[in-house]
């Protein structure tokens, strides 16, 4: 029935400074960007050119007007294969994140936007039999 993840709505209160900050500071690639309306732009960034799932960085007061209790934001988990080398990074490039966790299952932190908005990266351990 689902075999993917399309799109997950980031809503941002400003969409310029969200790409700048995905794009630069965490090297996303941009994936789509087109006006939508006036006064917004749709502006889609991944990871890579081939991700599938996008980020959409959505204006938030666009839709706190369309829909109010949409903005509430989503607990979204990223992955990686080297969390020391995304972690430094992150660091170098003044992103705000939290303390490294090494936990049995896998180790992560935490990691903000430029709104304060909350993600989660992991590295996750092989389990091995």
């Amino acid at each position: 029935m689902i075999d993917k993840i399309g799109k997950i709505s980031v809503y941002v209160q400003d969409q310029e400074q969200a790409k700048e900050f995905w794009l630069n500071k965490l090297g996303f690639v941009l994936k789509l960007e087109q006006p939508m309306g006036p006064n917004a732009k749709w502006i889609e960034v991944g990871p890579s050119d081939n991700e599938f799932t996008t980020l959409v960085l959505y204006s938030k007061a666009a839709m706190e007007q369309q829909q109010p209790s949409k903005v509430a934001h989503p607990s979204i988990l990223f992955s990686t294969t080297d969390i020391e080398s995304a972690y430094d990074s992150m660091v170098q490039k003044g992103v705000k994140v939290g303390e490294m966790l090494r936990m049995p299952f896998g180790t992560m932190f935490t990691f903000f936007d430029q709104d304060g908005n909350e993600y989660l990266l992991r590295e996750d351990k092989q389990i091995t039999s």
